[in-house]
């Protein structure tokens, strides 16, 4: 590309002219992979480890294996399945397989969903930690009106009231991310979920019983010990434990069931709202927001119930060096014997070439200094900043207040915000199918402007003077915003950071995305009863419209695609310059305005990236 300097022996894959190829070969290693700083890209090697195998050196490798482990039982198993896992596609020419596990082999394409029930099992345990997660961000919504007046916190204390609303999201910035590591590695994936929610069981009893407003803030501090933890653990968990095939719907399906639990948190709002309280003449203690945050004690103690009833991640077993324990797992979540062979080995491959990657080497330094990883870290922190700066949880946190402010009764406004709830689950179940068809940057592109104009709507409507028509307006405004937030930046955010990174600092990095979004929704929580009051409504509300159309502006120039890209693939994508990523979405502006404005004929546009 005219103009484009080598930087880290990098170069842009854009293409100016028919003839020239999108990466030069300066920029390759001679398997075609892209270089940072001299070493082959992690994911050209973990695309597939047994690739360049000849027959017998595969074998050869396999019995080495089987040995090694104390699996000679399984040898003509893990054989069978090495050769499937080499070329998956070809499995029909395998020999020796009889006819039933070649009838599981296709219906492992044809019908994913077919699963052990064991699979679903351990998909309603990880539905359960998302439902926690939901319903302790959400229950204070209603609860806050009644525990601020109990406790006497004025309207002028906006500051007290955003501390206690957001001190969980504090402490799991600074502390409940950071512990993700440790638990997982001494406990096992299994055993920091039921960590976490003994402790969101525990916090809930505590803040039901506190009496005092410092009392209840310490509560809800000990709560984020347990919201950065899970929401770091259970995704890999369900990934770690999921068929390819259906990997990515079961990763998805966390913010799904999230958001069930926050509309849960909604539920119990509506009605624990007249439990023990009298609004004419109130008596301390009220038990109406003790049982509303009483009650997100009981999704956790389920979860407790249930998580030693699934196996752990053969992944996990497998890093402890315990392959009979991680076969003894792969078979209760794959339809056959052969499928769990295969997996064991195939996975022990790639953790072998892992280990090799981090030899010797500080990640956290790799984490930044090599350029591909900071880019993948750089637009990960980019879609979690704004899941918080979209606005969206100041409905979550305060939508009970604000439908008050627009002269809502109380009764009303917690059954107005149970809506909000609702339609933000039922428009989170289409992102199941959109997030891997219309891609990560395109939603987006398409949400965060209707994002920005829904708030400006609801911000503006407070100027309406006619009662009946602003709480209408307002109203309308915050569910047309939950409509166009559910299938965009609510699934978006913890799937493409997932996925940006390379597997030998994905822990690394998901730790960095959950303390970003955790540490900017305290911001959020914190700031927004001070931002009303010094901004009103109508600023307030078009200060975080005005992030949404920063969010596009940055999201069109300078966020990468990851929709359905192998390993390598995103290597490739995250090896290109931010820089050179926005020259090419600018030169392209005068084409999307031909092609979609004026609708012309235009020559096909020239790709960013050379993915074949």
């Amino acid at each position: 590309m005219a103009g484009v300097r080598p930087e880290d022996e990098e170069k842009t894959t854009t293409q100016h002219d028919d003839i020239s190829p999108p990466i030069s070969s300066r920029g390759l290693t001679k398997n075609g992979a892209p270089r940072e700083h001299g070493v082959t890209a992690v994911s050209a090697k973990l695309k597939n480890p047994l690739a360049g195998f000849t027959r017998e050196e595969l074998m050869a490798d396999v019995e080495k294996f089987a040995n090694e482990k104390e699996l000679q039982d399984i040898l003509p198993m893990l054989k069978k399945g090495a050769f499937i896992a080499q070329d998956p596609k070809r499995f029909e020419q395998v020999e020796d397989l009889d006819p039933n596990e070649r009838e599981w082999l296709r219906m492992e394409k044809t019908h994913r969903w077919k699963q052990p029930w064991m699979m679903y099992f351990m998909t309603i345990l990880c539905a359960g930690s998302a439902i926690v997660q939901g319903m302790d961000q959400t229950a204070v919504n209603g609860a806050q009106i009644y525990y601020f007046e109990e406790f006497g916190i004025g309207e002028d204390q906006v500051w007290l009231r955003g501390l206690l609303n957001g001190a969980p999201y504090l402490c799991s910035a600074l502390i409940g991310c950071w512990t993700t590591r440790p638990l997982n590695y001494y406990f096992g994936r299994r055993g920091c979920i039921w960590i976490s929610c003994v402790v969101s069981f525990a916090t809930g009893i505590w803040m039901a019983a506190a009496n005092t407003w410092w009392n209840l803030l310490l509560a809800r501090f000990g709560l984020g010990l347990a919201v950065g933890a899970k929401s770091s653990t259970t995704p890999v968990y369900a990934a770690e434990c999921a068929p390819t095939a259906i990997r990515g719907a079961l990763t998805m399906m966390w913010q799904m069931w999230t958001a069930f639990g926050i509309m849960l948190g909604f539920v119990v709002s509506v009605a624990f709202q007249n439990i023990r309280y009298d609004a004419v003449n109130p008596q301390t203690p009220y038990w109406n927001w003790r049982l509303m945050l009483g009650s997100t004690s009981i999704p956790p103690f389920f979860v407790c119930m249930m998580v030693y009833l699934v196996p752990e991640s053969p992944r996990w077993y497998m890093t402890k060096n315990r392959y009979r324990k991680a076969y003894e797992a792969l078979c209760r979540f794959r339809n056959c014997e052969l499928m769990a062979a295969r997996d064991l080995y195939y996975i022990h491959k790639s953790l072998e070439i892992e280990d090799k990657l981090r030899a010797g080497k500080n990640l956290w330094k790799e984490f930044f200094a090599v350029p591909r990883n900071r880019r993948a870290a750089q637009s990960s922190f980019f879609v979690m900043f704004m899941q918080q700066f979209c606005g969206v949880n100041v409905i979550a946190y305060y939508s009970t207040q604000i439908f008050i402010d627009a002269n809502f009764t109380r009764s009303n406004a917690l059954l107005v915000s149970l809506g909000t709830g609702i339609v933000n689950w039922l428009f989170a179940i289409p992102a199941i199918y959109t997030i891997d068809t219309f891609g990560r940057r395109n939603l987006l592109l398409t949400t965060f402007p209707l994002m920005g104009i829904m708030l400006l709507f609801t911000g503006f409507s407070f100027f309406i003077q006619i009662d009946q028509a602003r709480t209408a307006c307002v109203a309308t405004g915050i569910y047309l915003f939950m409509v166009v937030y559910s299938p965009g930046e609510g699934p978006v955010p913890f799937t493409y950071s997932a996925e940006a990174f390379p597997l030998y600092v994905r822990e690394y990095g998901m730790a960095f995305a959950t303390a970003t979004t955790w540490g900017f929704n305290f911001i959020l929580s914190l700031t927004w009863p001070a931002l009303v009051k010094a901004f009103t409504p109508q600023g307030a509300f078009s200060w975080y419209a005005a992030w949404n159309f920063f969010g596009w502006v940055y999201a069109y120039f300078c966020l990468q695609e990851t929709k359905a890209l192998s390993l390598e693939e995103l290597d490739t994508i995250f090896s290109v310059r931010v820089r050179d990523h926005a020259r090419y979405f600018y030169e392209m502006l005068p084409w999307y305005f031909n092609k979609y404005i004026l609708r012309g004929d235009v020559q096909p546009r020239k790709p960013l990236y050379d993915l074949e």
